[in-house]
């Protein structure tokens, strides 16, 4: 565990968070500066900074977690829709270096629309040449 790591701190028992599920494995809580009501963090207990480092048993408990968490979220909050959103790194505006998956409940007219973007069609040429050197690493 990073010592400066917030959510090892949080896992830890170090900080306080307002805990909705925990398992051996996982963690979920409400985020303190939440976008909506309801808005929570689902986290893997054993640290990874981001997508590139979480083990992939872990990374498929956190996302398992975080539809039943979201199932339970529609059931208890009647929200019409919802954003999961995971950011890596700071030009992804990751914040906290551990790997963490926001549900956010969505409603209409809620304000919030930084997941918007204009549909503007691309370079096909670009786009299969992208896609081919990505092919090429996998």
């Amino acid at each position: 565990m990073p010592e400066s790591c917030l959510f090892c701190k949080i896992v830890a028992g170090e900080i306080p968070a307002t805990k909705v599920f925990e398992d051996e494995r996982v963690l979920v809580f409400m985020d303190i500066n939440p976008i909506n009501e309801g808005h929570l963090l689902v986290i893997p207990k054993k640290h990874a900074a981001n997508i590139f480092e979480i083990d992939p048993d872990d990374l498929c408990v956190v996302m398992h977690t975080a539809q039943k968490v979201a199932r339970a979220q529609q059931a208890a909050l009647k929200m019409p829709g919802i954003n999961i959103l995971q950011s890596n790194g700071r030009a992804a505006s990751q914040i906290i270096d551990h790997f963490h998956v926001h549900l956010i409940p969505r409603w209409p007219q809620d304000n919030f629309s930084r997941i918007d973007w204009e549909m503007i069609p691309g370079d096909m040429e670009k786009i299969q040449q992208t896609a081919d050197k990505i092919k090429g690493n996998l």
